[in-house]
C-alpha cells in the first residue's frame, strides 16, 4: 500500500477510558452548559465544572485553554449524545438539532443503569458509518470494518484474534478502500515473520518504522492510538480482550456477522448524524436476528452445562427476546466471573505488581513484548478497589459469590469500569465464621479522615447489624493520615436507637497489605484466618497507644507476622509484652482483685527520675506510648521506661513490676 496512511480514532487520547463518559455526561446533563459547549468562555466554564464535580483533575487551574472540555464535547457528539456541529456544505444545523443540546439517544444513554445497557448504547453509536472514506463520497464504521477483518481471519485460521501489533499496523491504518483479503494477507505474513524473529521488540520497532514511512505524523502513534482505539471498540460488547489484542465475543458471533455485512455506504453525513442522534438500529432489533442470537446463546450455554430458565418470559417480539437474551448473558457473565475468581490464586504475583503500580500513583510494568500491565493515572481509585477484590479472591474461602463481594462494575474483560458508588462498603468478604469489610481510598491528604472516617465506620456498623458473625474492617490507603487512624482507634459508632458499637477497624497502608499478602502466598499461608489474626493483633494496643504510636505498632506487627510466617515463631528473640489497658481490673494470686490506677515510670533525663503517671481512664494527653509497650514519651520529661503498674487492691495500693509480674502468671487481667 503506497497510499498515504490515516489512522482513524474512535476515541480520544485525552479521554482514554470510555467508561468515564457516562459519569461526565450525567454531570453535563445537570449543568448550565447544555446547548452551550462552544466558545472559549463556555469551554473554560465547563472544564471548571467538571473539575468541581471531581470528574477531571485540573490541578491549580493548570489548563487555561479549555482543552479538557473540548475532549469531552468531542466524545459526547461523536457518540450521538449531543448534536454535533454540521458543516455548511453538509446541511443545516437546525434540521439536525440545536448544537450541543442533548439528543434523544443521549436521553437513552442517561437512563442506561446496567453495564450491558451502556454497552448497547456504544454499540449503536459505533455501528454508525460516520467516518469519511478517502474518496470523500462515502462513510464507514471502524467497528464494522474491524469485525469484517477479524471474521476473515477466523475463516482462514480458526480464530478471530487480532494482536496489538497487527491492529496497530493493519487495523486502524486501513478502511474499506483496502481489500479485506490483502489486509488479512498482510496480517498473516506479519504473524509468520514475527514468530521467526529472535527479538519481538526489535521486529515490532522495524515494522512500525517501515509502515510509518506512509504516515505524516509520529510513528509512535501506531501503538499509542491502537491501545485507545481497541479499548473503545471493546466497549461495544462485541469484542473482548485477548492478551494485548482482541477477539470476537463467542456469544455475540452472529451479531458480529450481521454487523460486518455492511462496512460502508454512500448516504450523506446528515443521514448518518440523524441515525446516530436517534439511536441507530441494530440487527438485534429485527425479530429473526434476535431469535437467532438467543438460540445460539442457549446452545452455547447448554454446551457449557450452565443451567438456565427463561420459561417465565414472553418471547413474541424482538424487545422481549432481547430481554431474555440479556438475562442469559448476565448468567453467563456470572459463571465466567466465578471461573475468573478461581484463577486468582495463581495470579498473586501479578496482583502484587498492580499494587506496586498503585503505590507509585499509576504506570506500566512490562513482562515481555506481549504481556504488560497498566494502571492509568486517572483511574487509580477504580483500580485500587479492583486489585484488592482480586487479592480477596486469591485468598479465597469466601461463602459469597465474587460478584457479591464487589460494589464496583466490571467490563467484559474483568477490568474495572469505575469505582463503587457511595452508600455501601467497597468489598464484603464473607467467610464461614466472620466477615471482613475492606474500604479503600487513594486519598493521602489531611482530608482523608473527613472523607472516609464517617462512611467507613457507618458501613462497618451496618455490616455488624447485618451479619450474624463477627465483622472486621480493613481500611487500606497508600498513606494513612494520623487523624484517620485516631478515628478508627476509638472506633465508636452509635447505630439506630443510640445503640453504641465499638467497631474493629484496622488502618493499613497498601505497602503493608502488599507485603503481608505476598508473604501469605510465599509461605503457603494464604487463608482468611491469617488476615483475622493480623487484624486482632493490631487491635490489641489500640487502647493504650495514641494514634502515631498505634500506626507504628501496626507497622511493627505486620513485619513481625511476616517474619513468623517466613521463619517460624521460634526464631523471634523478643517476647511480646503483655497488654495492660488503662483502669484494667486484675486478679492477683495473693492480693485478690484490684484495679490499675497509675504507672511508675523512670525518666533518665528528668531532674526527678521516678514519677507516677495516672492510668485509670487513659493516657494523659502529654504522654505518648511507644509501640514496644514499655517506652513512653513525656512532653516535659522526655523518654521514660515503665517499671511497674500501680494497682489498688481492697486494703492496699501496690506497684507490680512490669513486665515481670504480668508475664509470670501471678496476675490475670480480667
Amino acid at each position: 500500500m503506497e497510499e498515504k496512511i490515516d489512522i482513524w480514532l474512535v476515541g480520544n487520547t485525552g479521554l482514554r477510558n470510555p467508561n468515564r463518559i457516562q459519569e461526565g455526561f450525567k454531570a453535563f446533563a445537570n449543568s448550565p452548559y447544555v446547548g452551550k459547549l462552544h466558545g472559549k468562555e463556555n469551554e473554560i466554564g465547563f472544564m471548571k465544572f467538571l473539575n468541581d464535580q471531581g470528574i477531571i483533575q485540573n490541578e491549580a487551574g493548570k489548563d487555561t485553554s479549555g482543552s479538557h472540555a473540548r475532549k469531552w464535547r468531542l466524545m459526547f457528539s461523536k457518540n450521538g449524545f449531543i448534536y454535533p456541529q454540521v458543516k455548511k456544505k453538509d446541511g443545516d444545523q437546525e434540521e439536525l438539532g440545536q448544537l450541543d443540546d442533548i439528543t434523544p439517544f443521549g436521553r437513552t444513554f442517561l437512563k442506561a443503569d446496567t453495564y450491558p445497557a451502556v454497552q448497547e448504547c456504544y454499540l449503536r453509536a459505533l455501528s454508525v458509518e460516520q467516518f469519511a472514506m478517502p474518496d470523500g463520497n462515502s462513510y464507514f464504521s471502524p467497528l464494522r470494518w474491524m469485525l469484517a477483518i477479524m471474521l476473515e481471519l477466523e475463516k482462514r485460521t480458526g480464530s478471530s484474534e487480532i494482536t496489538r501489533i497487527e491492529f496497530a499496523l493493519w487495523g486502524h491504518t486501513t478502511n474499506p478502500s483496502y481489500s479485506i483479503d490483502k489486509v488479512v494477507d498482510n496480517i498473516l505474513d506479519l504473524r509468520v515473520r514475527r514468530k521467526k524473529a529472535p527479538s519481538k521488540r526489535n521486529f515490532d520497532r522495524k515494522e512500525v518504522a517501515e509502515r510509518g514511512k506512509h504516515y505524516d505524523k509520529k510513528a509512535d502513534n501506531f501503538l499509542d492510538y491502537s491501545d485507545m482505539n481497541m479499548r473503545y471498540l471493546r466497549i461495544s460488547g462485541v469484542l473482548q480482550r485477548k492478551g494485548r489484542g482482541m477477539i470476537i465475543v463467542p456469544a455475540k458471533h452472529i451479531l458480529a456477522e450481521k454487523l460486518a455485512k455492511s462496512i460502508s455506504n454512500e448516504e450523506s453525513i446528515m443521514i448518518q448524524y440523524e441515525r446516530l442522534c436517534e439511536g441507530a438500529e441494530l440487527p438485534t432489533d429485527n425479530l429473526d436476528t434476535a431469535k437467532a442470537l438467543l438460540d445460539d446463546l442457549m446452545k452455547q450455554m447448554k454446551g457449557r452445562h450452565i443451567l438456565f430458565d427463561i420459561s417465565d418470559l414472553p418471547l413474541n417480539t424482538a424487545t422481549e427476546i432481547n430481554i431474555a437474551r440479556k438475562r442469559l448473558e448476565n448468567l453467563l457473565s456470572q459463571t465466567d466471573e466465578i471461573q475468573y475468581a478461581k484463577e486468582q490464586c495463581n495470579q498473586w504475583q501479578e496482583i502484587a505488581d498492580y499494587m506496586e503500580l498503585l503505590i507509585k500513583g499509576g504506570g506500566k510494568r512490562t513482562y515481555d513484548d506481549d504481556n504488560v500491565i497498566e494502571v492509568p493515572k486517572d483511574e487509580t481509585p477504580a483500580y485500587l478497589e479492583w486489585i484488592l477484590w482480586r487479592a480477596s479472591l486469591a485468598i479465597d474461602h469466601m461463602v459469597n459469590k465474587p460478584y457479591e463481594v464487589r460494589g464496583f462494575k466490571l467490563d467484559s474483560d474483568f477490568l474495572p469500569v469505575s469505582a463503587a458508588g457511595g452508600g455501601k462498603g467497597d468489598l464484603y468478604c464473607e467467610f464461614n465464621d466472620f466477615t471482613i469489610l475492606t474500604e479503600v481510598t487513594m486519598s493521602t491528604s489531611s482530608r482523608q479522615e473527613a472523607m472516609e472516617g464517617e462512611p467507613v465506620r457507618r458501613h462497618v456498623s451496618d455490616a455488624v447489624l447485618k451479619y450474624d458473625k463477627p465483622v472486621y474492617g480493613m481500611f487500606i490507603a497508600v498513606k494513612i493520615d494520623t487523624n484517620t487512624a485516631e478515628t478508627f482507634r476509638h472506633g465508636i459508632w452509635y447505630a439506630r436507637g443510640d445503640l453504641k458499637q465499638r467497631l474493629d477497624i484496622v488502618p493499613l497502608t497498601l505497602a503493608q497489605y502488599r507485603e503481608y499478602f505476598m508473604a501469605m502466598f510465599r509461605t503457603g499461608h494464604a487463608n482468611p484466618e491469617k488476615l483475622r489474626e493480623l487484624i486482632l493483633l493490631c487491635e490489641t494496643r489500640r487502647d493504650i497507644l495514641n494514634a502515631p504510636g498505634w500506626k507504628a505498632y501496626i507497622g511493627n506487627t505486620v513485619d513481625e507476622k511476616i517474619k513468623r510466617m517466613e521463619k517460624g515463631p521460634l526464631v523471634s528473640k523478643s517476647k511480646e509484652l503483655p497488654i495492660v489497658p488503662p483502669g484494667a481490673n486484675i486478679c492477683h494470686l495473693i492480693y485478690g482483685e484490684g484495679r490499675v490506677v497509675a504507672m511508675d515510670v523512670y525518666f533518665p533525663e528528668a531532674k526527678v527520675k521516678d514519677k507516677k503517671i495516672p492510668y485509670l481512664v487513659g493516657i494523659p494527653d502529654e504522654i505518648s506510648l511507644y509501640a514496644d509497650g514499655k517506652t513512653i514519651l513525656h512532653e516535659r520529661y522526655g523518654e521514660g521506661i515503665i517499671r511497674a503498674y500501680v494497682v489498688a487492691f481492697q486494703n492496699e495500693i501496690i506497684p507490680l513490676c512490669f513486665p515481670k509480674v504480668f508475664s509470670e502468671g501471678c496476675v490475670k487481667i480480667l
